[in-house]
């Protein structure tokens, strides 16, 4: 396959170590997948693997040096050394060497690091792991490996903006339940949710100073991002990854 070079990255200002959060500009997929599609579940896999390869060289990692996770909108954290695969739905890492990777196409990604103690954190928080405090679990899964909530510099991705996400009135009643009420915003059509604003709220509840929380802003429903809910669940995937140069142990 021809390498592409129109890859479209967003980056966090404030973030030191190289990371990104994918956009669906670049690559070699094609069809309703088409752009930097990052899934290979039902996407020809070799397109994925030339994604995955344009996306972790423009950042000067290889594929093997990723750490990745079947996601299963829960709040386990995975400690990791190295690349490879496991469940859950976040990971954090002390080791170098190590590009960790969260999927998303509506659901929100996380990228954490604390620069000082060389700790990374990634999270994917969708409405139950925003309800269960998936950043809180990983601040802390950082903090076991070193790192300080007050030196922990986050960044919070694209994903789904409360304007396009309606929920149920039972989803709406268990944030508030949760005290997060303040994150359910009405609408003509039932509640929706700022899950953007209720993960960074947790953030700062877990002990991240809010001038070093950043917010991307951007819905994943515009056209740069694949959406499984403006595609019927027809799309691919985004990566949100992060990681410190260097080898492995």
């Amino acid at each position: 396959m021809t390498r592409d070079t129109g890859l479209m990255l967003l980056h966090a200002p404030h973030l030191s170590a190289p990371h990104a959060f994918t956009t669906r500009r670049g690559g070699v997929s094609v069809g309703p997948y088409a752009g930097l599609n990052l899934d290979d579940r039902e996407d020809d896999p070799a397109a994925v693997a030339e994604n995955r390869a344009q996306l972790t060289g423009a950042l000067g990692f290889t594929p093997a040096q990723v750490a990745r996770l079947t996601q299963v909108h829960g709040t386990d954290v995975v400690t990791v050394t190295g690349g490879g695969h496991w469940t859950g739905d976040a990971l954090v890492t002390a080791q170098a060497g190590v590009l960790l990777a969260i999927g998303t196409a509506d659901c929100y990604p996380l990228l954490l690091e604390d620069p000082q103690a060389g700790v990374l954190g990634a999270a994917h928080a969708g409405w139950k792991g925003t309800l269960g405090r998936i950043g809180a679990r990983t601040v802390a899964a950082m903090t076991a490996l070193g790192a300080r909530p007050e030196r922990i510099r986050a960044a919070v991705g694209p994903g789904i903006c409360a304007a396009a996400y309606p929920v149920g009135q039972g989803v709406a009643d268990a944030f508030a339940g949760a005290g997060l009420g303040a994150f359910v915003q009405p609408g003509a059509d039932g509640p929706h949710l700022d899950l953007a604003g209720a993960n960074r709220a947790a953030l700062l509840d877990a002990g991240v100073p809010g001038a070093q929380v950043w917010v991307s802003g951007r819905c994943s429903t515009e056209g740069d991002f694949y959406s499984f809910r403006r595609d019927a669940g027809v799309t691919g995937r985004m990566w949100a990854v992060i990681g410190r140069a260097g080898s492995a142990a």
